[in-house]
């Protein structure tokens, strides 16, 4: 039996040619690394790295309807988003339970666009045109197939884009956005990222986003600016206790004990798994996701048991070793009452018991850009 072909983004042979070690993600053949995960970690860090994300989803919608649409289907309140601004939310099952997380976007009175998750493109795009056909006038598109997404990321990124850019860049507010063009090619230009560094993620056509990508590239040689694989990308967010759908969160999972309760408005009135959260938040959750830091030399991987005095109390996650902390860290779901910051527990690995603290996060402060 032949396996589904994975699918390749507009920077494909860029990533080949740069010498990328590619593997399998969400359905997309994806490049890892480059020169090492260390190594891209501290340039974005330190410097500006470049990151194909073209793989994440892109769905519009727009007419009268749109904004009802949206309130159904998310957690946050769409109603307070004004144009040119963005929002983090999710979208959940009735249970109170994660289909995805997303960003969006108001990108006119009646406009709104949508950023999802890559391997969640085919469930999403399923789900909200389901969950909506009965809403009048809210016409959907994906354009994910058509639209390529860098993400700029690093203390350099904004003197690197402004220099590339129509317009004057440094006045883009922290998740705020604006249409232009970057090296000569048409971009929404974001301010927004996945790493806690400042930076922009450029929505371009997918036939333009290699010139981009090289443009970027050559303009940012002498700032260090350098291609940075998934691998690098995984350390700078969990460095920043960023959710990661598929290991933090997922169709098991609720916003509250996620630690996302500040994207529910249940004020804005009903929408798809309000009911549930009400009742979960009224009651208390049973566990929280909580940052846990390794006592020694061990990493913590997906799944592994949290035990506390040999009972197993929770479960690991995500987990690595943070470069810019120097520490083994890890996210978990523990009980509720052993989730203070402080309290000692322990990691299975490999059938021995690693000892762990819990730790206020993020693990390493965030410096994006949001005056």
């Amino acid at each position: 039996m032949s396996a589904t072909p994975l699918k390749r983004t507009p920077l494909y042979q860029a990533h080949v040619k740069a010498g990328a070690r590619m593997v399998p993600f969400g359905g997309w053949e994806m490049p890892v690394q480059y020169t090492g995960i260390i190594e891209e970690h501290r340039t974005v860090r330190g410097a500006v790295g470049l990151f194909d994300v073209s793989h994440m989803g892109e769905f519009e919608i727009e007419g009268p309807g749109a904004l009802a649409a949206l309130q159904r289907l998310t957690s946050n309140d769409v109603a307070a988003l004004p144009v040119g601004q963005i929002h983090y939310s999710l979208l959940c099952y009735p249970s109170g339970t994660i289909v995805d997380d997303l960003t969006v976007y108001r990108m006119g009175d009646a406009r709104y666009l949508l950023t999802v998750n890559a391997g969640n493109i085919d469930k999403d795009w399923a789900w909200v045109t389901e969950q909506t056909r009965d809403v009048k006038d809210a016409h959907w598109r994906n354009a994910s197939e058509g639209t390529g997404l860098i993400a700029v990321q690093g203390p350099k990124a904004e003197t690197l884009v402004a220099r590339l850019a129509d317009r004057d860049v440094t006045r883009i507010g922290y998740y705020r956005f604006e249409r232009g063009s970057v090296a000569e090619v048409p971009a929404m230009i974001s301010r927004t990222g996945y790493t806690g560094e400042d930076g922009f993620e450029l929505y371009a056509p997918a036939d333009r986003t290699e010139r981009l990508w090289t443009a970027l590239l050559a303009a940012g040689r002498d700032d260090g600016a350098a291609p940075i694989g998934l691998g690098a990308r995984d350390t700078l967010r969990l460095e920043m206790k960023y959710a990661l759908y598929g290991n933090d969160i997922d169709e098991t999972t609720n916003a509250l004990e996620a630690g996302l309760g500040w994207v529910v408005k249940p004020d804005k009135g009903d929408f798809i798994g309000r009911e549930a959260l009400e009742k979960i938040r009224a009651e208390g959750v049973q566990r929280k996701l909580v940052g846990l830091e390794m006592t020694e030399r061990a990493v913590a991987r997906h799944g592994y048991p949290v035990l506390k005095d040999g009972r197993a109390v929770g479960t690991v996650t995500s987990g690595s070793y943070g470069p810019s902390v120097d520490r083994y860290i890890a996210m978990a779901y523990v009980e509720t009452a052993l989730a203070g910051a402080g309290t000692e527990l322990a990691v299975e690995i490999r059938g021995q018991a690693k000892p762990a603290r819990v730790v206020k996060t993020p693990f390493y402060p965030s410096r994006v850009k949001k005056a």
